[in-house]
């Protein structure tokens, strides 16, 4: 014989209330005390009732889910911002769902499409192609609220951006008063804002200095890790080896250690490191990576308070802009450029 399925009006019969007030009181409504509330939930607990998800969307026009899409998933900062956002917007009563991009344009427009074909209430979105015709005509076109994080995109949907430039900038002139003069910067090949923005910001700090930056020490890295360990031993083993290295906090730092200790060199005694994000592993490497570090709960806070006042209905406003700040934390990567070094090379 099948078991009789709990419904809404059996939680409501044990709870001793209508079936209004059950629920109003299970879909969150202003309006209804605190102990029938309780009751409700204690009735909900002995029966093992499970409100139906689809019933719920319909009431309320809301499907409580958020999307979002990260351009890849394997990248430490990203892996970090999803996993507290999912706790953040979990407290609210969203789930959060993941897409990636991988900086490919046509799964990028995919992933859009299904968001908006299954009913998201937001989007939050991290596109690896910013200049894309198609994706901005989507987002456009779009009524679904939407937080992009740290993107040059032509939209009137709200933005967090990263301040880049002077963070950057500090770290550049950090090497170069330490005395180092041939500085390499590794970062993603994706034409991207954070990429553009850091060549940028290295640039100009080596010009402040006097120094023009050889074009082949600005490196743009694909994500295979062996293309950047060769690289970075290639250019150690050259006639004019650089001193210091800024690289990006992924599997490219990961690389570059690799590569600096199979050709012998000493951190920070033959060269010094500054890593642009702060993964675990930058911080228990032996020596400790210096590291740009962003805030991970001032970029939730910004992100979910935007897109929850547009889901909740303040979509008259302007389009926002948040800007978040870097900071810089030293550690025992960096040294002083030596004689030696500087007059004989490594």
């Amino acid at each position: 014989m099948s078991r009789k399925r709990i419904d809404l009006r059996d939680v409501a019969a044990l709870a001793g209330v209508s079936l209004g007030s059950a629920s109003r009181a299970i879909n969150g409504v202003e309006n209804v005390s605190t102990e029938t509330r309780e009751r409700v939930q204690r009735a909900i607990d002995l029966l093992g009732y499970r409100p139906s998800h689809a019933a719920r969307a319909l009431r309320s026009r809301l499907s409580k889910t958020i999307g979002c899409m990260l351009s890849e998933a394997t990248n430490p900062l990203y892996a970090r911002l999803f996993q507290a956002m999912e706790a953040r917007l979990r407290a609210e009563g969203y789930v959060l769902l993941l897409a990636t991009g991988l900086n490919d344009a046509d799964r990028e427009l995919e992933n859009l499409r299904l968001f908006a074909e299954r009913g998201m209430d937001g989007m939050i979105l991290t596109p690896g192609n910013e200049r894309d015709r198609r994706i901005l005509d989507f987002l456009d076109a779009s009524d679904i609220p939407a937080v992009i994080l740290d993107r040059d995109i032509e939209t009137k949907k709200d933005v967090v951006m990263f301040n880049h430039v002077p963070a950057v900038k500090r770290i550049t002139r950090e090497l170069l008063d330490l005395g180092h003069r041939r500085i390499a910067l590794l970062v993603s090949h994706v034409d991207v804002r954070p990429n553009r923005r850091r060549i940028e910001a290295f640039k100009a700090a080596m010009r402040e200095y006097g120094i023009t930056s050889p074009n082949e020490l600005v490196r743009l890295q694909t994500t295979s890790t062996t293309s950047t360990f060769d690289e970075v031993v290639g250019l150690l083993k050259g006639k004019e080896p650089p001193t210091a290295f800024i690289v990006q906090g992924t599997n490219t730092l990961l690389s570059l250690l690799n590569a600096v200790a199979a050709v012998g060199c000493r951190i920070p005694d033959d060269v010094s490191i500054i890593s642009i994000g702060d993964p675990d592993f930058a911080r228990t490497h032996v020596p400790p990576i210096a590291a740009l570090r962003v805030s991970t709960d001032d970029i939730v806070e910004r992100t979910v308070e935007l897109l929850l006042k547009r889901i909740k209905g303040d979509r008259s406003m302007p389009p926002q802009r948040a800007l978040v700040q870097f900071d810089f934390k030293p550690r025992q990567s960096c040294g002083p450029l030596r004689a030696q070094v500087a007059g004989s090379g490594l």
